[in-house]
């Protein structure tokens, strides 16, 4: 099997891999697993593909994390390799410190995680381990690290979300009120302030799905 391979089969379902790393002890993946390939959404495009799916039509709870189980389920049957998603559980996986492991994910300025082509708009449908070892996709570079305004550090209009912490409790009491309608229906602000996100390719429909999920 190869990289190519895999994320040829991933685009057909615009996801794309993130990143990937060669499994070592203490990743807490099986012994016989070589290499973790991660992937989210591949953009543009993605929030119109997944939204017409069974998943967002039959009434049900969890569309996205139904839709993610089957279709990155399917990936793993059809390569015979092991699937793990970001939801569900026990066990729960580790999945920020997989992203840490790729060399394309990083801890922004902000405690949330970066990502060197989504920015803070990176987000995980699942995993891949597979018994072999592939070739990996390239590394990237901190995009904080080159970032001279850094604009996510006073993006949110009731600083609950700075480089000292995240208070939930002040975001979630915002996020109800209407003053807190613009992040409700385009996304964290924080988020958003990333430059490297307004290329990412996320459309607000998608970011607003998520936010109704945060507050449940």
């Amino acid at each position: 099997m190869k990289l190519r391979a895999v994320t040829s089969l991933a685009a057909a379902h615009y996801l794309d891999v993130m990143g990937g790393f060669h499994v070592r002890p203490g990743d807490g993946l099986p012994e016989e697993t070589k290499t973790l390939l991660m992937f989210g959404p591949r953009e543009p495009g993605f929030w119109a593909h997944v939204t017409r799916a069974p998943e967002f039509r039959d009434g049900k709870a969890h569309a996205l994390d139904r839709w993610s189980t089957r279709v990155v389920g399917s990936l793993a049957h059809d390569i015979g390799a092991d699937p793990y998603f970001p939801f569900g559980g026990p066990p729960h996986r580790p999945f920020v410190a997989w992203a840490l492991r790729t060399g394309r994910a990083w801890s922004s300025d902000v405690g949330l995680l970066v990502h060197d082509q989504a920015g803070l708009m990176i987000s995980f449908r699942g995993a891949l381990g597979l018994s072999e070892y592939l070739d990996l996709p390239g590394r990237g570079t901190r995009p904080c690290d080159t970032c001279a305004e850094k604009p996510c550090r006073t993006a949110c209009p009731v600083a609950a979300l700075t480089e000292r912490g995240y208070d939930i409790p002040v975001c979630k009491t915002y996020l109800v009120s209407q003053e807190g309608q613009g992040c409700m229906g385009n996304g964290c602000a924080v988020r958003r302030a990333c430059p490297r996100s307004e290329g990412s390719g996320r459309m607000a429909a998608q970011s607003a799905f998520h936010m109704r999920n945060f507050l449940g």
